[in-house]
């Protein structure tokens, strides 16, 4: 049986990855930190669990032989890199080089996938990016992944290491529960007549649902190139107030969206992804963001009430 190891397995990217190794029958060990709750690592698809940071000590003792590692920990916003860039810099560039240096170190015939972020690309027009265009980033965040990507070009080309670099878009999808879609949906479903949200409305985003997140991950670790990048989009935009008003009616309020104008520091106003490169491997998103929306405002909902029948169990016991 081959065996992966996931970082950041207790995360959004880093849960499903697990499951979508684990489905197609690999041994998978998950490191990093987080609390389980009822839904322990088992459900999650993971037979091993090690609670620990992505470091050297830590990593030294997964002395199985690993065939593919996925690095999904590290820092995940630009909003947490712009509050604290320090601790975010450890969290994403740190945690590469240490897996780089097990790697090579350690387990020199795995390889690894390293999901990366379309923020690298910084400010762009509205048209499709290719992965052969210039790179400048204009936050924290899009510096550390970028660096993070000249470690990984770095180590493949000096020890011969197989590595996979991903450069996701806007994922989104079941467990998120952060950035705009989380942000949106918990204001939308507040008592407030009127929800205010950043920027006009006319950014465009490039959205890919998790689970074709996933099967891109597992596609590229099975292709054979020493040094690779793809971009992962879902190769079509919307803008910010289509998605708003979408989830506004997906969730059946009433409230009043009003745009402030306001850019978020760090944030481009276009992101769209060309997605030809990973096409040739074969790779199609399945789930478009109408059916991807839906999907998440029903897992939103339901989340929420479990999240008021605990409040309402535990304020019993008290």
């Amino acid at each position: 049986m081959k065996r992966v190891l996931v970082t950041g397995a207790h995360g959004f990217l880093g849960r499903h990855t697990a499951a979508h190794f684990k489905k197609h029958g690999y041994e998978v060990i998950g490191i990093g930190h987080g609390f389980w709750k009822n839904d322990d690592p088992e459900n999650s698809g993971i037979d091993q669990w090690i609670e620990a940071d992505v470091d050297v000590r830590s990593l030294a003792k997964i002395t199985k032989r690993i065939d593919y590692v996925v690095h999904c920990a590290g820092g995940s916003s630009v909003g947490c890199s712009v509050a604290a860039p320090m601790l975010e810099f450890q969290k994403t560039v740190t945690s590469t080089i240490n897996i780089l240096e097990y790697i090579r170190t350690r387990q020199p015939a795995a390889k690894l996938i390293v999901p990366s972020s379309a923020a690298v690309y910084g400010e762009r027009e509205d048209k499709p990016i290719l992965e052969s265009e210039s790179l400048n980033p204009v936050s924290p965040y899009g510096f550390y992944k970028k660096i993070t990507e000249e470690l990984c070009e770095a180590y493949a080309g000096n020890f011969n290491l197989s590595i996979v670099v991903i450069r996701f878009f806007s994922i989104y999808g079941n467990g998120l529960r952060k950035q705009l879609l989380w942000d949106a949906c918990t204001k939308l479903s507040s008592t407030s007549r009127k929800v205010f949200f950043y920027g006009t409305g006319e950014e465009t985003r490039d959205w890919l649902h998790v689970d074709d997140a996933v099967s891109l991950i597992y596609l590229m670790s099975q292709v054979g190139d020493r040094y690779n990048i793809v971009n992962g989009g879902g190769g079509r935009r919307e803008t910010v107030l289509n998605i708003l008003v979408q989830l506004k009616k997906l969730l059946g309020t009433r409230a009043e969206i009003v745009m402030n104008g306001n850019r978020k520091e760090g944030d481009p106003l276009h992101y769209w992804a060309d997605i030809a490169k990973s096409q040739h491997y074969g790779w199609r998103p399945q789930k478009n963001i109408g059916n991807g929306l839906e999907e998440y405002v029903n897992w939103f909902q339901k989340d929420q009430k479990n999240t008021d029948l605990l409040a309402r169990v535990n304020g019993n016991e008290e």
